[in-house]
């Protein structure tokens, strides 16, 4: 997991060669007037997710983890905390794999809260459990999914 602001986002684009490429229009683009849903990048190697949520409680985020995929995940309009626990502590799932989703939740609960603005992004990679959603009302975010 990482968390960093948008500006220092060159500093990890060696760390996958699909990085540069996600934080290059994530930085790039006025993500305020992105419509909501899908943006292919790269096909299926690299898309964005524009969506709006409304917020959950720490009770009712659900903890998930995927596969195939790194989340690179940017509030747009408000913080958001998520939640945060390392893959091999997680024990109790609550639903299996699907594959064509690419997700897998568990009751496990997290370890460590962050707090994500605006102009800031979480690298969560498949080895982390993350609980994302954790705010109040409707805010428009985007995850950025880049193919392991």
């Amino acid at each position: 997991m990482i968390l960093d602001s948008l500006q220092n986002a060159g500093l990890y684009e060696t760390i996958h060669p699909r990085f540069k490429q996600a934080f290059d229009f994530l930085r790039n683009t006025d993500l305020m007037a992105l419509p909501l849903g899908k943006i292919e990048l790269d096909g299926s190697n690299l898309f964005a997710n524009v969506f709006e949520i409304t917020g959950k409680t720490v009770d009712t985020a659900k903890l998930e983890t995927h596969n195939r995929y790194i989340d690179i995940q940017v509030p747009v309009t408000d913080a958001e905390t998520m939640g945060w626990i390392a893959g091999v502590d997680l024990k109790e799932i609550s639903e299996e794999y699907k594959p064509e989703k690419d997700i897998t939740f568990f009751a496990d609960k997290a370890s460590t809260f962050l707090t994500v603005n605006p102009n800031e992004f979480v690298l969560f990679f498949p080895e982390d459990g993350h609980q994302p959603g954790i705010c109040e009302g409707q805010q428009k975010k985007i995850v950025v999914k880049v193919l392991v």
